[in-house]
């Protein structure tokens, strides 16, 4: 049944539109990708997965691998983890390497450019022309404005932690730079930014050349010390840091920053509840496993360049075992959908809802195929990314970098965090596809 609902009947205002967290979807449009770096460091003690629970880990760890094809879009923070966890899968290890060596730096953001540097740093191979290129654009680099938002520091903080791995010295005023800027810039706060943030920061804290002005130590430590205390600000009853994708990454931070928060974190807690996670199967996007595996397996992305690149001997992993499912017989569920774009100066405003149904299990992606097929208003057009599958057109309305305006995906009022090839809707959820702005 199709509702056709009356223009303005919603009101859009009072849904977050971008969530305390920043929103799957949200990354994607950002060139949001993730990783991070410094001096070698291991996660504390209490933060270990008990033995009885590591083959889930190992478990984890191989599907990430097996997501590396010739076919499939090379991913240089699947590697990043691949190397610092210590690979099972040599054949595709090799693989992915070769994809990054091959890929054209000039096509790649900031950000990009970055997470591919510290992926070959961690591959034992040369990065010499690409770290020139990167501090070239870095010297170049200024925040978008006075007021720019904190995930705009997210790429330049990848930038900040690649440099400081190869050559810290000369990093030093470019991320003094950062960090002024971000100190002015922390607001709205985002946990993904601030991690990346601490463990660049941390990095450049730790490798300041002797003789250096104390005043780096200083500002250094002055942003580090804001920044953990948003992160703890942003951790739950169960552990989880803003939400369970990037606690991965905050973990990482709150492991080795110089400036603990004030208030002591429960790391056993995060991580009890992160192996939870794992056994409920909410870990199955390759890039969301590339980014909790680090802290799994002990490292942190601190840990790149002391990676020993090892022999050609594959090693076994030990994985669980799981009983065999008993095939059963899928009943289906009622999706209600709404597609919405409600911004001015876009020609076709719409709020359409239509009521989807779909075998039980279905991931979102096939909801949009069905009401696609009985609906040509919601026809839509997908991109590949290193998450996975974005929707980046809506009945023809499509995603505009330059106007910062991009497909947001909400359960409820909820950004989902997940994207359309994973999120796992339930019966009689309302979905809601919302044009919008960042």
């Amino acid at each position: 049944m199709l509702h056709l609902q009356t223009l303005g009947s919603v009101d859009w205002g009072d849904v977050d539109r971008r969530g305390e967290e920043m929103a799957w979807s949200a990354l994607h449009l950002l060139s949001l990708l993730w990783a991070v770096a410094g001096t070698g460091t291991q996660i504390r003690s209490s933060c270990s997965v008990p033995s009885g629970q590591q083959p889930l880990v190992n478990s984890l760890q191989v599907l990430m691998e097996s997501s590396v094809t010739s076919s499939a879009l090379p991913n240089p923070s699947v590697l990043i983890a691949m190397n610092l966890a210590g690979a099972y899968n040599l054949e595709a290890q090799k693989l992915l390497t070769y994809q990054l060596m091959a890929s054209d730096t000039n096509d790649l953001t900031i950000g990009q450019l970055a997470l591919t540097i510290m992926a070959l740093t961690s591959s034992c191979r040369d990065t010499g022309n690409d770290v020139l290129l990167l501090q070239n654009q870095m010297e170049k680099w200024a925040p978008s404005g006075s007021n720019a938002e904190a995930s705009s520091f997210y790429g330049p903080g990848l930038a900040i932690l690649a440099l400081c791995q190869k050559n810290p010295e000369t990093t030093l005023p470019i991320a003094a730079r950062f960090a002024k800027s971000l100190l002015t810039n922390l607001s709205p706060f985002n946990t993904d930014t601030g991690a990346i943030a601490t463990l660049a920061l941390t990095c450049m804290y730790n490798k300041i050349p002797v003789g250096s002005d104390q005043g780096y130590r200083n500002l250094f430590g002055q942003v580090l010390k804001s920044i953990v205390e948003n992160i703890s600000m942003r951790i739950q009853d169960n552990g989880i840091i803003g939400n369970i994708y990037s606690t991965g990454l905050a973990m990482q931070a709150l492991s080795v920053t110089p400036e603990q928060p004030n208030e002591e974190w429960d790391c056993k807690n995060t991580m009890d509840t992160i192996l939870q996670e794992i056994e409920q199967g909410k870990f199955h996007n390759p890039m969301s496993i590339a980014q909790i595996l680090p802290s799994l397996k002990g490292k942190t992305y601190l840990d790149v360049p002391h990676v020993i690149c090892s022999s050609d001997q594959e090693v076994q992993p030990t994985l669980p075992n799981y009983p065999s499912p008993v095939p059963t017989s899928p009943s289906n569920i009622t999706v209600i959908y709404t597609i919405n774009n409600q911004l001015r100066g876009v020609e076709l405003l719409f709020n359409v809802t239509i009521d989807v149904s779909v075998k039980t299990g279905s991931v979102l992606l096939v909801v949009l195929q069905e009401a696609q097929r009985k609906s040509p208003m919601f026809k839509f057009e997908t991109t590949m990314t290193s998450w996975g599958l974005v929707v980046s057109s809506i009945n023809d309305i499509a995603e505009n970098v330059n106007h910062k305006t991009y497909w947001q995906f909400l359960s409820g009022q909820t950004p989902l965090n997940e994207g359309v090839a994973d999120y796992i809707p339930f019966n009689q959820e309302h979905i809601t596809a919302n044009f919008t702005q960042y």
